[in-house]
């Protein structure tokens, strides 16, 4: 049987995502009987070129998790405006009591972060950057802050735009000549 076109497109576009287990954990529900256990499983998915995903997979079994977590994290695909190899500006996100500092930084400076935020930034593309976490240490309130800090940022072109200013005027200092 031969592949139609859109099957050999989401075939070739699922082989050229970077996926990321950030997290496995093993949590319990208390039901009448005593503890039943389940995992829960952080996944990241992205294509390297500012695109990326993360979701949450629960099951009895960690295979399975983890597939739904992919299968979430795919569905959960978001454009970044992403500025040469770092973002465009500064930007925190903020999910429950995890706070996540976002800083561009010159061409050679790599990634500068730890755990989730590493994984989520590396899987979009990034690889410039200054990071910092604050407030709670929280894997999956991590993840989630960071991806809410991703989806702050703003093209310089757009943003010159709306403020009236040129794009110049917007880039970070060590571009501009």
């Amino acid at each position: 049987m031969e592949k139609t076109i859109v099957d050999k497109q989401f075939s070739e576009l699922t082989q050229e995502l970077d996926e990321r287990v950030v997290d496995i954990a093993r949590v319990a529900t208390v039901v009448k009987g005593g503890r039943r256990f389940s995992f829960r499983v952080v996944v990241v998915v992205g294509d390297k070129r500012g695109s990326v995903g993360a979701g949450i997979g629960r099951a009895n079994t960690v295979p399975d998790a983890i597939r739904k977590a992919n299968e979430k994290a795919r569905k959960d695909m978001h454009e970044l405006a992403l500025y040469k190899t770092t973002i465009p500006h500064e930007v925190i996100g903020k999910v429950a009591g995890a706070k996540v500092l976002l800083k561009p930084a010159s061409e050679g400076t790599g990634v500068i972060a730890g755990g989730g935020v590493r994984a989520v930034l590396e899987a979009a593309g990034v690889s410039d950057i200054l990071t910092k976490s604050l407030g709670s240490s929280n894997i999956l309130n991590v993840v989630s802050a960071t991806m809410k800090a991703l989806d702050q940022l703003k093209s310089p072109e757009i943003e010159a735009s709306n403020r009236g200013k040129s794009p110049q005027d917007l880039i970070p200092y060590w571009d501009r000549r």
